[in-house]
């Protein structure tokens, strides 16, 4: 396997375990008071979701397209 794709398999891992950290911290009872009094969620709880977000995509992308040489 090349190693581009086995770097899309880690980042894929990676923004998985990111996303499951960031929905379970939305889900505390102290993110659930201080979203529902600011409405919105803590800037951890954020960037939790997005840098699982991009991790996924990225590595999605580089395990389908990368080498396969």
């Amino acid at each position: 396997m090349h190693p581009l794709r086995i770097g899309g398999l880690v980042a894929l891992v990676v923004g998985i375990v990111l996303v499951v950290m960031g929905y379970n911290a939305s889900q505390s009872f102290t993110e659930e008071l201080a979203e529902s009094v600011t409405g919105r969620y803590s800037d951890e709880t954020t960037w939790l979701f997005i840098s699982g977000a991009a991790c996924v995509t990225l590595g999605l992308l580089l395990a389908v397209f990368g080498k396969k040489h």
